[in-house]
């Protein structure tokens, strides 16, 4: 049994290939927020790690007056 003809789609949308760009990968969500801030994740370890270096070698000293 052959499939039947398939009848025009009533709903064809004629700027389809105008608006693919907007489905690529690269304009995804998760792919807009990462790149929002490039060298944020960096920043945030090398801060952390300069604050327990510097609690951990160079104590806060009390002075007394």
């Amino acid at each position: 049994m052959a499939n039947p003809p398939q009848p025009p789609s009533l709903f064809r949308n004629p700027w389809a290939r105008a608006d693919a760009w907007r489905k690529h990968p690269v304009f995804q969500q998760r792919n807009m927020l990462s790149r929002m801030f490039p060298g944020f994740g960096i920043a945030v370890v090398a801060f952390t790690s300069y604050v327990v270096a510097e609690k951990l070698f160079f104590p806060e000293e009390s002075h007394h007056h």
